[in-house]
């Protein structure tokens, strides 16, 4: 199996290892396509317009991936002070839980591979995949968290 191979089942697999490691913290009902506007609620409060933009997806789509998190608990509506009609959501405090409880448990996921291929090889892996990253155009969008999801993700 090929390096692109490997590295598609391996976001896959860290997705999902991710999502157990929420469900067993209690946040339930979150999808991997939650994860990117979680990602893109870091940089701050957005509306579902912009959310859609940045992220790639159709406005429809998004609205109903908000409204999905808001039911859920992990956004909330939040005030624009330049626009009183304006209905941007921002994370919720059980959103901003989500985000501790998955970087947690890929720091454990990270510690766990480097004991066993050393911080060197680890290093070099995390260059490779930047580097795929690169060549797929996603790398600039790592920055502003605003990494288009994969097509048919929403």
């Amino acid at each position: 199996m090929g390096l692109v191979d490997l590295a598609s089942l391996a976001g896959a697999a860290v997705d999902g290892h991710v999502l157990a490691a929420l469900a067993a913290a209690g946040l339930e009902g979150l999808r991997t396509r939650h994860g990117y506007v979680v990602q893109r609620l870091l940089v701050g409060p957005a509306t579902a317009t912009a959310l859609a933009r940045d992220l790639g997806v159709t406005q429809q789509a998004m609205s109903k991936t908000v409204a999905e998190l808001r039911a859920l608990g992990y956004v909330e509506t939040v005030a624009d002070p330049a626009d009183a009609r304006a209905r941007p959501v921002g994370l919720s405090a059980e959103g901003r839980r989500t985000v501790e409880v998955a970087r947690a448990a890929r720091s454990r996921l990270l510690r766990q591979l480097r004991a066993r291929v050393g911080a060197d090889r680890a290093g070099v892996a995390a260059d490779v995949l930047g580097e795929l990253l690169d060549v797929l155009d996603v790398g600039r969008h790592l920055a502003t968290r605003t990494v288009p999801a994969p097509r048919g993700a929403f």
